[in-house]
């Protein structure tokens, strides 16, 4: 579907500020690449940072995502709760969303598995979990 992974990451960028303004969230783009995650969301005056990811590959009847970033120097780490609030993972051949909080996967290897189509795999109650967008929010707006 997509010549590259930047262009299938820039497609999903733009269905994850659809549905998330279709769910009531303000959606602000930081501007360029410095920033550890891709949106900030807000609603009712609260802020949420969310790191948008897609996947497409498949190992058996699971998709694996990718939860590590290229930090400066070449290196690469793990997201950590100091850089986001949110995972949003947008599985590409089922076209379903997982809304996973970063602290659900803090235990996880730098991949994991998804599978939207088994009950029994880890994440699945994240599946399509938007909610958890509006119980979570942690970052409250200062008063000037």
């Amino acid at each position: 579907m997509f010549e590259t992974r930047k262009q299938q990451g820039e497609w999903v960028e733009l269905q994850f500020m659809a549905r998330a303004a279709a769910n009531g969230f303000t959606v602000t783009k930081p501007w360029g690449d410095s920033a550890r995650y891709d949106f900030a969301i807000e609603k009712q005056g609260r802020f949420q940072r969310v790191q948008v990811k897609s996947t497409a590959s498949r190992d058996g009847d699971s998709y694996a995502c990718n939860v590590i970033w290229s930090a400066p120097h070449g290196r690469s780490r793990k997201y950590s709760a100091k850089d986001i609030d949110f995972f949003a993972i947008f599985v590409v051949p089922d076209e379903a969303w997982y809304i996973i909080p970063i602290r659900e996967l803090k235990r996880a290897r730098s991949t994991f598995y998804l599978n939207p189509r088994n009950p029994k795999n880890q994440y699945f109650r994240y599946l399509e979990a938007w909610h958890f967008l509006n119980n979570s929010c942690r970052l409250p707006v200062v008063s000037v």
